[in-house]
């Protein structure tokens, strides 16, 4: 299955992002090829990236029915929901690839992410329709995480296909900048009209438009990948009539070709995603979450992280093919597992030393019977913390408070312990929606007083950010997202054989990033509430990223020479 060619080298050793056997340039062809891939991949992940970005916006007009937290942690979810069903679109939309073709298949792909994007934009509010709101808005979410599913395997596939045999990093490593330029795309939008137009009405209505704009950009892609011609690796498969007649029973319901499958999530693609969501979305999330930086603040500060790293890709995928793949991709997941902890604190220290400050000098105590502490974590959206002790847990984590659990005897009712104060949480399992509501906001107002009386911010103080500290401390995570991230398209396609090759990759490429990846903000949100530290949601990436490491370096064999038309 992974036949390995010996090519010989030119004299002094290849020539980094070249081919080994010959010295040629891009062919005009070639360079349509990654262009119209790319420019497509690009707009289905700026489409998918819009809501993230204005999660919190979408959480108020789509979740208004519940407490700002609760809000808050739906929008999450609803943002994850998107993720969940990636990988049943990798198999839908991978076993059309291996049948009828790479080009056809991800032109629907393009075709449903680039409507639900534009229906986001038009669906009405919370308050107009109710329930009916979120539930839409969920399916659309869905429908985009199938479309996203087929996507990703279709480009890289058909982009890898295309390149020459030692060039297939440097190739693909163009799609693989595509995710973060989708994410820096959809920021420098939002940030615009944001400015334009005035955050009143952004709030109100304005952060509708970067949804309806993508029917632009939609058109736009189409019509570029209809100039595309199938993949030649596809075409000469067909013409031999080696295909696979049953992609989705070769891959999964067969030792051979299953073994390179779990290899490939556990030991890549799973470490990868983490890597990825922390340096990007996780960090825009504690910026704005638990810093309380300003929205458009932190995201010109991603953005610049985003826009200095992402060259990166390009290096990284062009490096992989002199040295490999593994080597960069298991030193990246090494390298996060070691310094997430010291990063994200030194970003705590230079964005919101206040917070710092406070957190140092007013510890907090969480007195409750560990029994009534849940873990908040909601994937399915059906569950609700309403005990004294998570009602109490809840506002500390959204509130970037550090706290100690000390334990009460069983049945008392949860305390928070600021300084000298005590305040006595409520249990509300049995409350009305609206007592609940109403005690809820009688309880945050006493805690707030309370917090901000000790040092706490509401906010982060903008003339006290060291902004250039800050966004080098970005750069530095998005620097490990292009090490782990540039060279695996490459290395995942060279995994599989021609004929069940999207498919096979695009399975554990989805799985990895969709559910390892894509649950990470409200997992991490449920640890931090759980344990009371600000940082111990990086608990989570870090032991993934160091199971792939070690899963990796034992098991996973390098991939760089493997010949994927054999």
């Amino acid at each position: 299955m992974n036949t390995t060619t010996t090519v010989a080298q030119p004299p002094g050793g290849p020539v980094l992002g070249a081919p080994a056997a010959t010295q040629r340039g891009m062919t005009p062809e070639e360079r349509k090829v990654i262009f119209a891939s790319s420019l497509g991949t690009v707009f289905e992940w700026y489409d998918f990236y819009l809501y993230g970005s204005l999660a919190t916006i979408i959480a108020a007009h789509f979740f208004s029915g519940v407490n700002p937290t609760a809000g808050f942690i739906f929008a999450l979810l609803a943002f994850a929901a998107g993720f969940a069903v990636r990988p049943f679109g990798a198999l839908v939309f991978g076993r059309l690839g291996d049948l009828v073709g790479r080009k056809y298949t991800f032109l629907i792909t393009i075709l449903i992410m680039g409507m639900s994007t534009f229906l986001v934009g038009v669906l009405p509010s919370y308050a107009s329709i109710g329930m009916a709101a979120p539930i839409i808005l969920i399916g659309l979410r869905m429908l985009q995480g199938l479309a996203l599913g087929g996507e990703y395997g279709g480009a890289a596939t058909y982009v890898a296909e295309h390149a020459p045999q030692n060039r297939r990093g440097f190739y693909t490593s163009w799609i693989q900048t595509t995710a973060t330029m989708g994410l820096f795309l959809s920021l420098l939008i939002i940030l615009g009209i944001r400015t334009a137009m005035g955050e009143e009405a952004f709030l109100a209505w304005g952060w509708r438009i970067p949804f309806l704009i993508s029917v632009v950009l939609l058109g736009i892609s189409v019509w570029i990948r209809m100039q595309l011609n199938e993949s030649p690796a596809f075409k000469k498969m067909k013409a031999e009539g080696t295909g696979s007649k049953a992609p989705l029973t070769d891959s999964f319901a067969k030792w051979g070709n299953l073994r390179l499958v779990l290899l490939a999530l556990f030991g890549l693609a799973a470490g990868q995603a983490v890597v990825w969501y922390t340096g990007q979305f996780y960090a825009l999330f504690f910026l704005t979450k638990t810093l309380a930086i300003e929205a458009n603040s932190a995201n010109i500060m991603i953005a610049l992280g985003l826009l200095i790293g992402t060259p990166f890709f390009v290096v990284f995928g062009a490096l992989s093919d002199r040295i490999g793949r593994k080597p960069i991709i298991m030193a990246g997941c090494l390298i996060a597992a070691l310094t997430y902890f010291p990063v994200f604190k030194a970003i705590t220290h230079f964005a919101n030393p206040a917070l710092e400050a406070a957190q140092a000098s007013a510890p907090v105590t969480i007195i409750a019977d560990p029994a009534t502490c849940s873990f908040q974590f909601n994937p399915v959206g059906v569950s609700s913390f309403t005990s004294s002790c998570d009602v109490l847990k809840a506002f500390m984590a959204s509130n970037a408070v550090n706290y100690n659990n000390q334990k009460a005897p069983a049945g008392t009712i949860a305390k928070a312990k600021i300084g000298n104060e005590e305040f006595t949480a409520f249990e509300g399992q049995k409350l009305s929606k609206a007592d609940f509501s109403a005690r809820s906001a009688e309880l945050t107002k006493s805690l707030t007083e309370a917090i901000r009386n000790h040092g706490y911010p509401a906010k982060a103080d903008p003339s006290q950010i060291n902004y250039v500290m800050v966004v080098a401390l970005l750069t530095f995570l998005v620097i490990l997202v292009t090490m782990v991230y540039g060279p695996i398209a490459a290395m995942l396609v060279e995994m599989f054989p021609t004929r069940i090759r999207y498919t096979s990759m695009s399975m554990p490429y989805h799985i990895g990033n969709g559910w390892f990846g894509g649950f990470l903000p409200p997992v991490a949100f449920a640890i931090v509430a759980a344990t009371g530290n600000i940082y111990d949601g990086l608990w989570y990436p870090i032991i993934i990223a160091s199971m792939t490491l070690v899963i990796g370096v034992l098991f996973v064999k390098e991939t760089k020479d493997n010949d994927i038309n054999a």
